[in-house]
């Protein structure tokens, strides 16, 4: 079984509160299941109207290639063209950088991943992981 539109929701209010109590830039975190297809949605107040583009490609990314942001951003690095193929194949939908946070269950099956975006990508990925982790499920950032 995916992520429920529950836990999905309870991971972004984690989100958001992490957010807060960091004092970071206002999130926008997305949920989307194992296949990419998007759970839920939140958009903080303030945070730029374009921030769910960011968001769902950070996520999709990770799902679609069954790696975190952080590890799309290496192999970007190290292997352009790689990346640009990828895109090409997704239709410019996947964005390579820490945020994507793939969601796990206990066996280390893939479940879905969450995006956020707003601040750093370090701290998009670091609230991500806080919340996927407060509802019992494993991050991988």
């Amino acid at each position: 079984m995916g992520v429920s539109l529950s836990r999905a929701r309870r991971i972004i209010r984690g989100c958001l509160v992490v957010g807060r109590k960091d004092g970071l830039k206002p999130l926008s975190v997305v949920v989307l299941d194992e296949g990419g297809h998007v759970i839920a949605f939140e958009r903080e107040d303030d945070a730029a109207p374009g921030r769910f583009s960011i968001a769902h490609g950070k996520a999709y990314g990770a799902v679609m290639l069954g790696m975190p942001g952080s590890a799309q951003m290496a192999r970007a690095e190290a292997q352009g063209y790689f990346m640009a193929a990828i895109n090409g194949v997704y239709g410019g939908q996947v964005v390579p950088v820490p945020g994507g946070v793939l969601i796990r269950d206990a066996k280390g099956r893939v479940l879905g991943a969450v995006g956020v975006t707003g601040d750093t990508s370090e701290n998009d990925a670091a609230v991500a992981v806080s919340a996927i982790e407060a509802v019992g499920l494993l991050a991988d950032a």
